[in-house]
């Protein structure tokens, strides 16, 4: 029995109910900002759900899923390998170096360099493999102490020392927003934005399309100001259990 059969009848009407909810706030939010239907992409967050409930989302149509743990996904990746549909794989959270490993090449897109270091680690490994790795710059727009990222001034030596690297392709920036309101997110994803329009202008053949910004609590206002991406778990699969 494949896995699109273990699910069906078990359980998986609130997942594809809670998916549908999501991407119709999504399509009123492209609309409400005079953007064309299909221009967000949603990335399902699967950080602490099991591969059934994974392949619940999958099975109610998700096609990217992001995962925060390089273990979690490698995990979940195997687990879904029977299933009909496969996804998209982003890697979502900080990555380690000695994770960069099994990252690379695993996923579509890698959403947290941050840092030219990490960076050039990922060139590497995907030289090695004879691919060219998609990846975001990771920045810390709101200058919290307790994210990762790049200091926005150093967003653009970053850009200008990884943009000769044959086999990683920066594809835009990903920030995560501080808590406190619809307001000061919304104020991070405008300089998300404004950066990113400045850091355009660095290169000849133009880039830089993605955005990745906003989460269940403040998608639709990361998708006013631009995001091209957005990452939402709890909204799909309700709150995750506390680990001791």
């Amino acid at each position: 029995m494949n896995a699109a059969r273990r699910i069906d009848g078990g359980g998986d009407g609130e997942v594809a109910a809670r998916l549908a909810e999501v991407r119709a706030r999504i399509v009123a939010a492209e609309h409400g900002a005079g953007r064309p239907a299909g221009s967000v992409r949603l990335v399902v967050v699967t950080k602490d759900v099991d591969a059934n409930r994974a392949a619940q989302a999958l099975a109610a149509g998700a096609t990217d899923l992001g995962e925060n743990r390089a273990q979690e996904l490698a995990t979940k990746m195997t687990a879904l390998t029977s299933y009909d549909r496969s996804p998209r794989w982003h890697f979502i959270g900080t990555l380690q170096r000695n994770k960069v490993k099994s990252v690379v090449g695993a996923v579509s897109l890698i959403h947290s360099v941050d840092s030219i270091g990490l960076g050039r680690a990922v060139a590497g490994r995907a030289a090695a493999l004879r691919i060219a790795q998609e990846v975001l710059l990771e920045v810390n727009v709101s200058g919290e102490p307790t994210k990762h990222g790049l200091e926005p001034s150093n967003a653009p030596e970053a850009l200008d020392a990884l943009a000769g690297e044959p086999s990683i392709r920066v594809r835009g920036l990903m920030t995560i927003a501080p808590a406190g309101g619809a307001s000061i997110a919304r104020r991070s994803f405008e300089a998300l934005r404004e950066l990113r329009d400045r850091l355009r202008t660095r290169l000849s053949g133009g880039g830089l399309e993605e955005l990745s910004m906003g989460m269940t609590s403040d998608f639709e206002q990361a998708i006013e100001e631009g995001a091209t991406i957005v990452r939402v778990g709890t909204a799909i699969f309700g709150p995750r259990p506390r680990k001791g």
